[in-house]
């Protein structure tokens, strides 16, 4: 069974910086998708960044330009760079993958607050 473990979530003032991470184990060699995903109180999840084995990455149109998604397959980690933040990027992050077989598996979320 795979597990995914996030880390890097925290308080930050508008315009600051955080960097989250997501440490994969289990059967990561079937991973073909990873990415991220968050929910705001009372939202829906929705994508953030998605990024391929290969390293093919997707952005919400809310983050382009101000978030970066990178992975590192050797180390079964990806990682989400957050500069310029807003308070609207307040919300629990989700690591988020799937395999080739269509499973997907989540983390348990970490939360990052944005305050002006």
């Amino acid at each position: 069974q795979a597990q995914l473990v996030e880390s890097g979530g925290g308080s930050v003032l508008v315009g600051g910086s955080l960097r989250l991470s997501c440490v994969a184990s289990g059967p990561t060699s079937t991973f073909d998708l990873m990415g991220w995903y968050r929910q705001a109180p009372g939202q829906q999840r929705d994508m953030v960044a998605t990024i391929s084995r290969g390293g093919m990455s997707n952005y919400a149109n809310s983050v382009k330009g101000r978030f970066t998604i990178s992975r590192d397959n050797v180390k079964n980690t990806v990682y989400l760079q957050m500069n310029s933040l807003k308070p609207e990027d307040t919300a629990v992050y989700y690591c988020w993958s799937r395999a080739y077989t269509a499973n997907v598996y989540w983390g348990q979320g970490t939360q990052v607050t944005v305050s002006s």
